[in-house]
């Protein structure tokens, strides 16, 4: 009988990052971990979301005593850069792409005065740090440079990625044959 276990378990995670996706990905993480499985295998594609989540979702990846593949199965934008940087093993297929941008705040009618701004720059500002300290982290990229992406809302190719350390190598998917994987499917809104 061949063990399950020793298999790496495939996640695919092609949605927005919000409280929602990030507690299902975390949730299966864990689950998979308490049955005995080391090796995962993370194919993402998301245009990122919250920045809360995204980064909370990357330091409990970090934090798990496994052994985590991230492949950029199509785009990887914005916070979901985060999560891709978890791996420790990177790559991208040959058709994708990451976008970094700056970090921002949706405004529904609200009115602001002097306190509630600052706060929000902040608050912002703040974000912006820790997403820019994991990306010089995690790759080749100073921490100037990652600013400058920001500002310029800078999309990379693969080459690109590979130069400066954010992925191992460009190579496509190959899920072995009887190798388990798990979608996430979410509701629209």
């Amino acid at each position: 009988m061949e063990n399950n276990i020793s298999k790496p378990l495939f996640i695919s995670f092609s949605a927005e990052v919000n409280q929602n996706t990030a507690e299902n990905l975390m949730g299966i993480f864990a689950q998979r971990l308490n049955q005995g499985i080391k090796d995962f295998y993370l194919l993402l594609s998301s245009p990122g979301g919250s920045v809360m989540n995204g980064i909370t979702i990357y330091n409990f990846l970090k934090s798990l005593p496994i052994n985590l593949t991230t492949h950029n199965i199509g785009i990887v934008d914005s916070i979901a850069n985060v999560i891709f940087l978890a791996g420790k093993t990177r790559y991208a297929v040959k058709n994708s792409s990451f976008l970094f941008h700056g970090v921002g705040f949706d405004i529904n009618q609200a009115r602001f005065e002097e306190k509630n701004v600052k706060e929000k720059l902040k608050m912002i500002q703040r974000d912006q740090k820790l997403i820019a300290d994991i990306i010089a982290e995690q790759s080749q990229y100073t921490q100037e440079e990652v600013e400058k992406m920001f500002l310029e809302a800078d999309t990379r190719t693969p080459e690109q990625a590979k130069e400066k350390g954010l992925i191992s190598d460009i190579r496509e998917v190959n899920v072995p044959e009887g190798a388990e994987v798990v979608q996430f499917v979410f509701q629209r809104k």
